[in-house]
């Protein structure tokens, strides 16, 4: 506060305590009581003057020692009082809180007819959740001070909160009388009518206001909302369907009709309404993207219950297209044709939405998420690395971003790239068992290509510390086990275990048989790999693998044919796969 309008202030406030003291020279003089314009008089103006100086800046300890000065001289000036319990309310002590109380009382035993001082009490009070005080404040204010009714609202409130509720209803039903039907009052006794489970009550109230207002729409979508959530649907599609024959425009009115015709199962008259709220520039787009959401989550129910449904499906494109043409750059827009797309399988179109979302705006972690996922699943893993370095821009903390790009590295044999990124999210996955887990079991298949096989042992068992049966650990493991020739009878005990767990799995099998093949246990691994073959999901590997198992049982011609076989179906075939069938030798 500047100097010059801390003088004017002060200006004002030396006009206010000689006229207190005019009014207390009326009353009969009491012992003690210094007479106006004495000088026990003017010190007192002048203690009053030097508080409010300090009230001022916000010094309250001083101002609080100058008004007891002022009041140890003037014990009856109400004015003094106020100003003390004004002081004491800046506090938060519960203390300093009853001592504004005390002085709130005395200022008002002084003087009847200030309605400030009424509100100060009744907010004291209030703060010390004596509400039976606070309303009785407000009543003797109504009686006592003209003009006051513009706080009968807040009354009303006061008897809220201590839990009288007719006497709530009573006060707005006073307001109503002052003001007329009002928005507080009808809704606030409709919700208290509604609580107390007088509900023919409450609906009356709605409808008085309906009837006070009858273009305003908020009013009408708040009955309609009141009547739906208390099992009144056709009532509540009376109401919208009466204030929309009246009034042409009014797009929520709509959107909620049409959400109530779905719930009473009237497609058609829902579809209807929302095609003209979609095509109305004054529907403003939250609604639309709450409707197109609503059709959204439907088709991704029915996706997960195996469900078809093509007429939603087009209904819901054709509501999409109307977005996108209406708001071709909005980015809220691109995520829900992302997610709409994903919900119908279309990946394509998903990841092309999802795409354009991310290039124009910031968006939420799932859509990074899903789109990391889409590039994953086509096997585009330059994507997921260049999404998921920009993802990290926004989510740093993220551990299945970390995941995402330690996946993608792995998948393209940058073994150490991969143990970084994946260590980086394990430490940030520490709350978060499941993803600690997943996280080991690619590390250990990063630390086997980077040749630390202890890291890689590791992080292969705390992998399965988690879930035992984890069976791309299982496999991973005891294959990586079956190469390096470590450990073997822990490699065949996981391989067991695995196709147990998966007895027509061609891969599993394969691995089982590879480990019984290191232990040089040839008869077992031809049981188990012909298994795998009779899968008819058999590929050159596991032909391959074959030939070799008959190599050592010393069917060299067998061998040879399963090795050519397996050079048939592979893309392009290893020279040691050549030299096997070129020399009939097997080459480890």
């Amino acid at each position: 506060m500047s100097i010059r309008s801390l003088h004017i202030v002060l200006l004002v406030l030396l006009q206010i305590l000689p006229a207190s003291l005019q009014a207390q020279k009326k009353k009969k003089p009491e012992t003690g009581s210094p007479a106006a314009g004495s000088l026990k008089s003017r010190e007192a103006e002048f203690y009053f003057t030097e508080a409010e100086k300090y009230f001022m800046v916000e010094d309250f300890a001083k101002a609080l020692v100058y008004y007891q000065r002022a009041l140890d001289i003037m014990p009856e000036n109400a004015t003094i009082h106020y100003k003390m319990a004004e002081v004491y309310t800046r506090s938060e002590k519960q203390e300093d809180l009853l001592k504004a109380s005390l002085s709130i009382e005395q200022a008002l035993q002084f003087e009847k007819k200030n309605k400030y001082f009424y509100l100060l009490g009744a907010g004291i009070y209030s703060n010390l959740t004596r509400f039976d005080r606070a309303a009785q404040l407000y009543e003797t204010m109504f009686r006592e001070v003209p003009d006051t009714q513009e706080y009968l609202f807040e009354a009303a409130l006061i008897y809220q909160f201590s839990g009288k509720t007719l006497e709530a209803i009573k006060t707005y039903d006073r307001a109503e009388t002052y003001f007329g039907v009002n928005e507080t009052s009808s809704m606030q006794k409709l919700r208290l009518y509604a609580e107390m489970g007088k509900l023919n009550e409450a609906v009356q109230e709605g409808e008085k206001l309906l009837r006070a207002f009858p273009d305003e729409e908020p009013y009408a979508v708040a009955m309609a909302e009141f009547l739906s959530e208390n099992n009144q649907l056709d009532k509540a599609i009376q109401v919208l369907e009466h204030f929309s024959v009246e009034n042409e425009s009014s797009p929520n009115a709509s959107i909620l009709l049409a959400g109530l015709y779905r719930d009473k199962g009237q497609e058609s008259k829902a579809r209807t309404l929302i095609l003209q709220a979609f095509n109305n520039p004054e529907v403003d787009l939250n609604s639309k993207l709450i409707v197109l959401s609503t059709y959204n989550a439907e088709l991704n129910n029915k996706r997960a219950a195996n469900q078809n449904d093509t007429g939603t499906e087009n209904f819901t494109l054709e509501l999409f297209t109307l977005l996108v043409k209406e708001y071709p750059q909005e980015v809220n827009i691109m995520v829900i044709g992302g997610d709409m797309y994903l919900s119908m399988g279309r990946y394509e179109e998903a990841e092309d939405y999802y795409r354009k979302a991310v290039d124009q705006g910031e968006v939420n972690f799932e859509v990074w998420q899903n789109l990391l996922y889409l590039c994953a699943q086509r096997g585009d893993y330059n994507g997921v690395l260049n999404y998921a370095e920009r993802a990290l821009e926004y989510y740093p903390n993220q551990s299945m971003l970390y995941y995402f790009s330690g996946m993608a590295h792995l998948r393209k044999n940058r073994f150490r790239e991969a143990a970084f990124m994946l260590e980086t999210g394990k430490r940030l996955a520490a709350s978060d068992p499941a993803m600690t887990s997943e996280l080991n079991a690619m590390l250990g298949d990063s630390y086997n290509g980077t040749k630390e096989y202890d890291k890689s042992d590791k992080a292969y068992e705390e992998a399965l510390a988690y879930n035992p049966d984890n069976s791309v650990v299982l496999n991973n493991y005891a294959y990586y086990l079956a190469l390096r020739k470590a450990t073997l009878e822990k490699a065949e005990q996981m391989s067991a275990r695995l196709i147990k767990n998966n007895p027509d799995n061609a891969t599993f099998l394969d691995t089982h048989a590879w480990v019984l093949y290191a232990r040089q246990k040839y008869k077992e691994a031809r049981k188990v790999m012909e298994k795998a073959l009779a899968t008819g999901q058999a590929n050159a590997t596991h032909y391959e693998h074959y030939g070799d198992i008959l190599f050592k049982l010393g069917e060299v011609d067998q061998a040879v044919q399963q090795w050519e076989k397996a050079k048939q179906l592979s893309a392009s075939p290893s020279d040691q796969l050549n030299k096997k069938i070129a020399n009939r030798k097997l080459y480890e």
